[in-house]
C-alpha cells in the first residue's frame, strides 16, 4: 500500500521526477481510514501554525538587520523559515572530476580556488571569474555582476552545466560553496542550497535554518497518523529535516513529497469546506424538470448530440434540479458544441417556470448568440412569429401558457440595441425591460447592459456568462444577484479555453466541470503551416488569400498592432490592410479593430459574415466567438508575439463550416518560448494539448500571473508533474469535509491554508487570465 519515492538518481546532483501512481487506496481507504482517525480529536500544541506565531528573530543567529532582510520576501517567521527550502542539492556523493564532467550536463564538482578577479566589461557591468583546480583539470566560472567573493586556496563545490569555451572547460553562473572547519553544516554529504536573501550570506542562513530546525522538532501533525501510514506519507518532522538537511539524496523525495501533498491538501480543503458550506447556506432556484420543451427542442434538431454533449447536459440538468444552486463550468473547443447544450440548459429552466441571461464580453459575441439561438428554435418550430406577441397563448410564461405550443421568446439586449425575436426590428430600451420584468421575455442575451440598474427579471433561473475570465468578478456577482427573494439563480459559466484537469482543480476548486472534448462528426482539423516573418510572409498570405477567395471563400489576417509603433517591431493592422489592398486590388478588404466604436465593429463583423467582404484584417478582437462558416483562411502576423491558447482560439475561427481551413502563422520564432509555441500548433489541433503544454512552456507562475492566489502559493507543487498527488489531496479533503466538517483535522489544516494561501478565488469568481 505504499506509494513509491518521487525522486530517483540519476548521473551527476540531477532528480528525476518519478509520477506518483496511488492505484487502490483511494477514495474508498481513506474514507474507513478518516472515519477511524477522526473519532478522537488531535492534541496539536506544536504545530505549523504555533510556528508561525513566532517571529523569526528568535531564532539564535538572526539579528535586527537580518530579521528585515527575510521580512522583505515574507520569511518573518520561524515556519516561514522552514518553509523556505532548497532549490537544489550538492552531493558529495555524486561528485565528477573536472576532466570526466560530461560537456553540456549539469554536474557537481569538488576543487581548490586558484584565483579570484573581477573584471570591468563595460560601463557598470562586471564579471567575477574563479579558476578551481582539482589535480586533474581546471575549470574557469564566471558570474556577471555579482555580488561574489572567493578565497585563494579554499576548497569549494561547485554545480551547473559544463561548458567549452575558447577550448577551455567553463561554468556560467554556477552555484560555489565552500567548506571547512567554519560550517560543518557544508561537511556533510549533501549540501542544501537554499533560495538567495539579498546581504545574508547562504551558510548564515543555512545556519539559520538549521537552528530553527532544532528548536522545532518533533512537529505535531496536523494529518492523522493511520491517514498517514495508509497513503505512504513521512510524518512533518522527517519532511522538514530530510528536505532542509538531508542525510543521503534518495531522503529529498519522501519529504519533498509530504510537503507537496500538504500545499495541495491546504487549498482542497478550503475549497471543500466551502462547497459544503454553501450547500448548508445557500438557496437555489429548483426547477422542476418536465422536458416539453426540452425533449421537443432536442427532437427537432437535426444532428445527434455527441456523447460528450449528453454527459454535460445531465449534470447540469441535475444541478438544476437540486436544491442549492449550481456553480459549474462548461468548457469545450471551439466548434465543439457548447451553444447547443446552452440552449437545451436554458430551455430546462423555462420549461420549469423561470427564466434564462445569456451575457457576453462584446456587442459582436451577444449579438451573434442571440441570432443563432434564433435561428435554433426556428428550426426546431419553438419560434412566435415576428409582429405576433400572442402567438400560442396571449398570457405570458408566468400567466400560464401550455410549454409545448407556446413559442420560446428571446430578447437582445446590449449598449446600442434592444431586439426580440416576436417584433420586426428594433424596440425601445423601456419596452424591452418590461417585458423582461412581466416574464415575456424567457430568455435574455446581451452584454454588461444585462446588469444596470434598470434591469429586473421576473424570475432569473439561470444566468450564463460566456467567456467568463472576460468579466470583472463585480459584474458576474452582480447578473447573478438578480432576484429579490434572496433565492440563487443557477450558475454555468462557458469557456472555449481549454483547461487541464489539474489546473482546474487549482483554479475552481469548488466549481464543477463539464468538459466537451469531441468534435462533431464532419469537422476537420485546421491545416496548419509556419512561415518567416518577412517579404516571404507577404506572399505566402497574398497567394494563400487568392487561392481560397477564388474558391469563393473568405480569409482573416490577425495583427498584433492597431497602428504602426517605432517601440515595437511587428506588423500593424492598418498597415496590413494597406498592403493587401494594394496588393490585391480584386480582393475586398476591411478592418477592424479595439479603437472603432461598437457600432461600427458590429457592422463591419455582420456584413463580414454576409460576404460583404472577401478578407477581414483584425486585432484580436476576432478571437472569441466570432462564427463565419464561410471564411476558411487565417493568417497570423508575428504570431510569435502571441500566447499558444490565443493562437489555439483564432484558429478555432476557420474550418467551422464544411470546407478545410488553413492557418498560417508568420513569426519570427527567434526565442525558445516562441519556437515551442509555434511547433505546438504545428503538430496539435487539440486544445487540451494545447493547454498543457502551455502551462509546460510557460510554467503555472506565469499561466495565472505572479499574485495568483493558490497557485503562486504553491513553494514545491506543479499541478502537471504533481497531478496524482494533486487528486489524491483532493480525495481525501473531500472525505474529511463530509465527514466531520468540523473536526481537528479539518481546521487544522483551514487554520494553515488562511496562514499560507492567499484568498483563493470564489467559484463565481475565478477566471484564468489570458
Amino acid at each position: 500500500m505504499g506509494i513509491p519515492p518521487a525522486l530517483n538518481l540519476k548521473s551527476g546532483s540531477q532528480l528525476r521526477w518519478i509520477p506518483w501512481s496511488p492505484a487502490s487506496w483511494t477514495p474508498r481507504i481513506v474514507k474507513s481510514v478518516i472515519s477511524v482517525s477522526m473519532v478522537e480529536p488531535i492534541p496539536l500544541k506544536r504545530t505549523l501554525s504555533y510556528l508561525d506565531d513566532i517571529p523569526v528573530d528568535m531564532v539564535k543567529g538572526v539579528g535586527a538587520a537580518t530579521r528585515k532582510k527575510l521580512e522583505a520576501i515574507n520569511v518573518g517567521t520561524v515556519a516561514r523559515l522552514l518553509l523556505h527550502t532548497p532549490r537544489r542539492y550538492l552531493d558529495r556523493n555524486q561528485l565528477f572530476d573536472i576532466q570526466a564532467a560530461p560537456i553540456g550536463e549539469e554536474v557537481t564538482i569538488g576543487g581548490v580556488v586558484e584565483r579570484f578577479d573581477k573584471i570591468r566589461i563595460s560601463r557598470g557591468r562586471t564579471m567575477v571569474k574563479v579558476s578551481v583546480s582539482d589535480g586533474t583539470s581546471r575549470v574557469d566560472c564566471v558570474w556577471f555582476n555579482p555580488y561574489r567573493k572567493a578565497t585563494i586556496g579554499a576548497e569549494v563545490l561547485l554545480a551547473g552545466k559544463m561548458e567549452l569555451y575558447r577550448g577551455k572547460r567553463q561554468m556560467t553562473n554556477p552555484d560555489m560553496q565552500e567548506y571547512g572547519k567554519e560550517d560543518s553544516l557544508v561537511t556533510d554529504r549533501v549540501v542544501p542550497i537554499h533560495p538567495g536573501v539579498g546581504g545574508v550570506k547562504l551558510a548564515d542562513l543555512r545556519k539559520s535554518v538549521s537552528n530553527a530546525l532544532r528548536r522545532s522538532l518533533p512537529m505535531d501533525d496536523v494529518i492523522p497518523n493511520d491517514l498517514r501510514t495508509a497513503m505512504g506519507l513521512v510524518d512533518r518532522s522527517t519532511a522538514f529535516r530530510d528536505i532542509h538537511f538531508p542525510g543521503e539524496l534518495r531522503d529529498v523525495g519522501p519529504a519533498k513529497k509530504r510537503l507537496i501533498f500538504d500545499e495541495f491538501l491546504r487549498a482542497q480543503m478550503v475549497f471543500k469546506a466551502r462547497e459544503h458550506d454553501d450547500y448548508l447556506s445557500r438557496r437555489g432556484v429548483r426547477n422542476v424538470e418536465t422536458g416539453e420543451l426540452t425533449a421537443r427542442f432536442i427532437e427537432h434538431f437535426p444532428f445527434d448530440l455527441t456523447s460528450g454533449q449528453k454527459d454535460a447536459l445531465a449534470s447540469i440538468k441535475a444541478d438544476m434540479v437540486a436544491d442549492t444552486p449550481m456553480h459549474r463550468l462548461l468548457q469545450g473547443e471551439v466548434g465543439s458544441g457548447k451553444t447547443i447544450v446552452v440552449v437545451v440548459a436554458l430551455l430546462a429552466s423555462v420549461e420549469g417556470g423561470h427564466q434564462g441571461a445569456v451575457m457576453a464580453p462584446t456587442e459582436v459575441l451577444a449579438t451573434q448568440h442571440y441570432l443563432g439561438t434564433e435561428q435554433i428554435l426556428r428550426d426546431a418550430q419553438m419560434a412566435p412569429p415576428p409582429e405576433d406577441l400572442a402567438a400560442g397563448g396571449t398570457a405570458p410564461l408566468f400567466g400560464g401558457g401550455d410549454p409545448v405550443t407556446r413559442p420560446v421568446r428571446i430578447g437582445l439586449f446590449t449598449g446600442s440595441r434592444v431586439a426580440v425575436n416576436f417584433i420586426r426590428g428594433d424596440v425601445s430600451r423601456a419596452q424591452g425591460l418590461a417585458w423582461l420584468a412581466d416574464g415575456t421575455i424567457d430568455i435574455a442575451f446581451g452584454t454588461q447592459a444585462l446588469i444596470q440598474r434598470d434591469v429586473s427579471m421576473r424570475s432569473l433561473g439561470l444566468a450564463v456568462v460566456d467567456e467568463q475570465h472576460r468579466f470583472g468578478v463585480g459584474q458576474r456577482v452582480q447578473l447573478r444577484a438578480a432576484r429579490d427573494d434572496g433565492a440563487v439563480p443557477d450558475l454555468l459559466l462557458m469557456t472555449a479555453t481549454p483547461i487541464p484537469r489539474t489546473l482546474a482543480m487549482v483554479q475552481y476548486g469548488d466549481l464543477k466541470v463539464s468538459s466537451i472534448t469531441e468534435m462533431p462528426v464532419g469537422r476537420f482539423p485546421v491545416a496548419t503551416t509556419t512561415v518567416e516573418e518577412g517579404p516571404d510572409a507577404d506572399r505566402a498570405v497574398d497567394e494563400a488569400i487568392t487561392a481560397h477567395v477564388a474558391s469563393g471563400a473568405q480569409a482573416f489576417v490577425v495583427c498584433p498592432l492597431i497602428e504602426h509603433s517605432d517601440k515595437i517591431s511587428a506588423r500593424s493592422a492598418v498597415s496590413e490592410f494597406e498592403r493587401i489592398s494594394a496588393s490585391l486590388p480584386n480582393v475586398r478588404v476591411a478592418l477592424l479593430h479595439g479603437q472603432m466604436s461598437s457600432e461600427v465593429k458590429a457592422e463591419t463583423m455582420l456584413r463580414f459574415r454576409d460576404r460583404g467582404f472577401d478578407v477581414l484584417v483584425s486585432t484580436t478582437v476576432i478571437e472569441v466567438g466570432i462564427d463565419v462558416p464561410n471564411a476558411t483562411l487565417i493568417a497570423v502576423r508575428n504570431a510569435e508575439r502571441f500566447g499558444l491558447s490565443q493562437l489555439h482560439q483564432l484558429r478555432g475561427r476557420v474550418g467551422r463550416g464544411d470546407q478545410r481551413g488553413a492557418c498560417i502563422l508568420a513569426a519570427d520564432a527567434s526565442t525558445d518560448d516562441a519556437a515551442a509555441r509555434i511547433s505546438a500548433m504545428l503538430e496539435s489541433n487539440d486544445g487540451y494539448v494545447l493547454a498543457t503544454r502551455d502551462l509546460e512552456i510557460r510554467g503555472q507562475g506565469k499561466v495565472f500571473g505572479e499574485s495568483q492566489s493558490g497557485v503562486a502559493d504553491l513553494r514545491l507543487g506543479d499541478i502537471l508533474r504533481d497531478a496524482d498527488i494533486l487528486e489524491s489531496a483532493a480525495t481525501v479533503a473531500a472525505e474529511a469535509v463530509s465527514t466531520d466538517r468540523d473536526s481537528a483535522f479539518v481546521m487544522a489544516v483551514l487554520e494553515e491554508a488562511d496562514r499560507f494561501l492567499g484568498a483563493l478565488p470564489e467559484a463565481a469568481e475565478a477566471g484564468v487570465e489570458q
